[in-house]
């Protein structure tokens, strides 16, 4: 019987095709295939339930905010007041639908999954090559691949032709990875399991064969199925902390509500007046605006990221940008280019920089040691060879250029353009003739080409290898001199240590045009030089890490990539550990150090390693967890397969929108449309604004509900009417937080708000000076709106004049505090009107909608209102201004870092 648990990579292919009952020539009968097909059933990819649609849409009500909203709907529904019940019910059923329609799509990661393997193979079975469906294959199955096709399950490779297989989406390697038949050592990481194929994976050049070792989710994309659904769904931390904020008022609401009846039933006040008492006291403290105007704050952070090339899936996420603490980031195509780029060239013993990156031509060659680079033959010749031993082509495509071949030779096709060189211009001059193609057993591609009186043969490949075939060196003049074999591999060495990949070239004149033979193409060869490439760091990614690491927040590169060249990339870009400064050699972490770590010494090692090389998908969410651990809010950017698990753990999942794949996309909270690290310092940036605006909105909102709260309590206390009743209560509540608290979420980001450091996970979602001010303004609200009632029913006014000119000194008083509430730290003079119209807008429309309730009929009927005098007008308007003052004058006194 087949088991999935062998070291296949590490076994010879004879062993592997024993093991798995099978010819490797002719394949398996039909029997043996439907005896396994039933036993091991298609090779498709299958997940855990996920949840209904329904049942997405009633969790929308699961939470605390949305609890009181009901009882509240409730309460004004058992009061007869049903169009207030029928208004606090659609602000339920809304909040639900956004937040529905907005996760809807957050369950499809293993869908897609199962479609990245919907493609078909070419199989050998009962000695017939036949092409079926992926997911008809079995283990055991004999499968051929060709360029362009993709590896339909995991496989170990038996025979290979030039086979090279991208597999960035899995492993993060940034080129297509040779692949030969020789075994690999039993405690290879994924990506130098060079013997292996993976499901979903592109073969990019050459042929293969080999034999099916893996299907479904026994594959290596089926075992990262496995860890996206074993990832957390974590709540953000503005969820917990106001489904905590939430659990705390619905306990002191209901409370107060228990002490109101409890004390009229002492002094035995009726029990109905009581409960009336009590439920207005309830009303009163409840927000009801609050779940609605967090809502429409996240969706317009939703709509500012995406103007800056962020798309948000998920509307906490835009808060939680705000308070990430480390962005843990892949390097290629993120903090890269994701274009190879020569950076030197060593020839005619000079040493010579190549400036511009990607595949732009724009860039020169210049040499180190003052030498005019236009005038070394050497350096001439060995660009020459590179872009004339070579396969690839640059192409463009919506105005975007592309390498169509290998990465590294489109590399060297652009070293060749800064100098002047393009195929156009050389390929007629020395057209191609005869070509020994690229193979791992011999490690170098060699081409014939023809020239006026003779041939030229151009050699690329393994520098060890290209010395090798060389009995001399072109020196800068042309000539051709002794070979230095041992300084070009120190050369070699230092180049390496930079992280560059080192090609050498060499060329041989041939007196006539015979055609190439492996056995005499390595002899008599001239050394040209070597080419040193890299991926290179995005210039605005390197600023971008800068402007994070400023603000505080880490930044972590976790690559498959190598370990050198993830190291040097690391340098380019700045970063560095907690315990390390700018310009030191920070610790590296591979894939293989961090296998030999427990989860203790993880935690303890992760917070100084800034660069992570050669990690697995299972070691990505360890390090996410790791850090999360620590108490690390962790933002995780990825494209690829491989990066899904760990984009689903962070506390927030950055996908690439151009290169991403669709798994990552969907286990993701955030696509960027640019795959550009800058632009997730835009949307921190974008989500600290966020942050502070809803500071700003509950801040503003809570002052209202603790006053209506205390004037309720005290009216109860001193035996006195009700201030305001439960009707008017609504009608503050509701009417202020559409006018006036919404216009918070216009509020554009504080200058310096990148300066501050993120906001501390464990930190209550209202500081110490925020719930100071929220207490001054409510005992303002009360000894006003309070004072003034009184003042008025012993003046021999009537109780609904008295009660008008109560809910009018809270609406305005909200009026005048929403413009202090635009900033925790600055005036409203010192932000600008004219910085947020949307706050004059709103104080004037809710001043026309109080004279609306103060003078229309109806309104007086609805909410048992009366008309008020301009001396009446006055005193509010007073109360108002006062508010403002001294809220002004706290602020300069005693700040606050929101």
């Amino acid at each position: 019987m087949v088991t999935f648990d062998k070291h296949w990579h590490h076994l010879e292919g004879d062993e592997v095709a024993a093991l798995l009952s099978v010819d490797p020539k002719a394949g398996l009968d039909q029997f043996e295939t439907e005896q396994r097909s039933k036993r091991y059933g298609e090779n498709v990819i299958t997940g855990k339930r996920v949840k209904t649609p329904f049942e997405r849409f009633m969790l929308q009500f699961h939470q605390p905010l949305v609890y009181i909203l009901v009882v509240a709907g409730l309460v004004t529904a058992i009061l007869g007041e049903w169009v207030d019940s029928s208004v606090i019910m659609a602000v339920v059923l809304v909040n639900a639908l956004v937040g529905y329609f907005q996760e809807a799509k957050a369950l499809k990661a293993l869908q897609s999954l199962s479609a990245s393997m919907r493609v078909e193979a070419l199989v050998l079975r009962a000695g017939e090559q036949v092409r079926l469906p992926a997911s008809a294959l079995v283990p055991g199955d004999v499968v051929l691949l060709r360029s362009g096709d993709k590896v339909p399950a995991d496989m170990r490779v038996f025979s290979e032709r030039e086979l090279r297989i991208d597999e960035s989406t899995l492993t993060g390697e940034s080129v297509p990875v040779e692949k030969n038949a020789a075994p690999s050592p039993k405690d290879a990481v994924l990506a130098d399991r060079h013997c292996m194929a993976y499901a979903g994976t592109l073969v990019s050049y050459g042929q293969g064969r080999g034999v099916v070792v893996g299907t479904g989710n026994y594959t290596e994309i089926g075992r990262i199925s496995g860890l996206i659904d074993s990832a957390d769904e974590l709540e953000t931390p503005l969820t917990r902390k106001i489904a905590k904020f939430s659990h705390m008022l619905l306990i002191a609401i209901l409370i107060l509500a228990a002490v109101t009846m409890v004390l009229g039933l002492i002094r035995s006040e009726p029990l109905e007046e009581m409960f009336m008492a009590a439920v207005a006291l309830a009303v009163g403290a409840i927000p009801e605006g609050l779940p609605a105007a967090v809502t429409i704050i996240l969706a317009m952070g939703v709509s500012r990221m995406a103007g800056r090339k962020a798309v948000i899936r998920k509307l906490p996420a835009v808060e939680t940008l705000g308070g990430t603490t480390v962005i843990c980031s892949d390097k290629t195509g993120t903090l890269t280019e994701n274009q190879m780029t020569v950076q030197s060239v060593y020839s005619g013993g000079t040493l010579f920089d190549v400036s511009g990156i990607g595949y732009g031509s724009e860039g020169e060659v210049t040499a180190r040691e003052g030498v005019d680079a236009r005038e070394s033959q050497a350096l001439a010749e060995c660009l020459r060879a590179g872009l004339l031993c070579n396969d690839a082509r640059i192409r463009s495509r919506d105005g975007q250029l592309y390498v169509e071949g290998d990465p590294t030779e489109g590399a060297l096709v652009v070293a060749a353009a800064k100098l002047g060189m393009t195929l156009e211009t050389e390929a007629p001059q020395r057209p191609r003739i005869d070509e020994l193609p690229f193979e791992s057993e011999w490690r170098y591609m060699a081409t014939l080409h023809e020239t006026g009186d003779g041939a030229v043969v151009y050699m690329k490949g393994a520098v060890e290898k290209i010395l090798e075939c060389c009995s001399g060196a072109m020196m800068a003049d042309g000539s051709n001199g002794p070979l230095d074999a041992d300084g070009i591999i120190e050369v070699q060495r230092t180049l390496a240590a930079q992280g560059l990949r080192v090609l050498a070239l060499a060329r041989n004149i041939l007196p006539g045009k015979e055609r190439l033979k492996r056995e005499k193409a390595c002899m008599g060869m001239e050394f040209l030089g070597l080419q040193g490439m890299i991926d290179p760091p995005r210039e605005e990614a390197v600023k971008a890490v800068a402007a994070c690491q400023k603000a505080g927040v880490k930044v972590k590169m976790i690559t498959g990539d190598h370990a050198l060249t993830a190291e040097a990339i690391g340098k380019m870009l700045g970063l560095r550990g907690t315990s390390c400064t700018l310009g030191e050699d920070c610790p590296i972490l591979t894939g293989s150090d961090i296998a030999e770590l427990s989860d203790k010494q993880l935690i303890e090692r992760v917070a100084d390693v800034p660069v992570f090389a050669r990690v697995s998908p299972e070691q990505k969410l360890r390090l996410v967890m790791a850090l999360q651990a620590r108490g690390e809010v962790c933002a995780m950017t990825g494209d690829g397969v491989n990066d899904a698990p760990a984009l689903k753990q962070a506390d927030i999942g950055i996908a690439m929108g151009i290169n991403g794949t669709e798994v990552a996309k969907e286990a993701s909270d955030m696509i960027l449309t640019d795959d550009n690290f800058a632009t997730i310092t835009a949307a921190v940036e974008e989500g600290r604004g966020v942050y502070a605006n809803l500071i700003k909105f509950i801040a503003w909102t809570l002052p209202t509900n603790a006053g209506e709260g205390l004037v309720i309590l005290t009216a109860i206390l001193f035996q006195t009417a009700l201030p305001i009743l439960p009707v008017q209560i609504l009608w503050i509540n509701m009417t202020t937080a559409v006018c006036l608290g919404m216009t918070l979420a216009f509020e554009p980001k504080e200058p310096g708000i990148m300066d501050r450091p993120p906001h501390k996970p464990d930190r209550p979602i209202l500081d110490r000076v925020v719930l100071r001010r929220i207490g001054m303004v409510s005992l303002m609200l009360l000894l006003f709106a309070f004072g003034l009632f009184k003042w008025e029913l012993l003046s021999g006014a009537s109780p609904e004049k008295a009660r008008t000119i109560a809910v009018n000194v809270f609406v305005v008083i909200e009026a005048f505090y929403l413009f202090n509430a635009r900033s925790f730290r600055r005036s409203p003079f010192e932000l600008g009107l004219g910085t947020n119209l949307w706050v004059v807008g709103g104080f004037a429309l809710m001043m026309v909608l109080q004279l609306l309730f103060t003078y229309l009929p109806f309104m007086n009927n609805l909410f048992s209102t009366a008309p008020i005098g301009l001396f009446d007008w006055v005193k509010i308007a007073l109360c108002g201004m006062v508010v403002f003052l001294i809220v002004e004058y706290d602020k300069r006194r005693v700040g606050s870092d929101v």
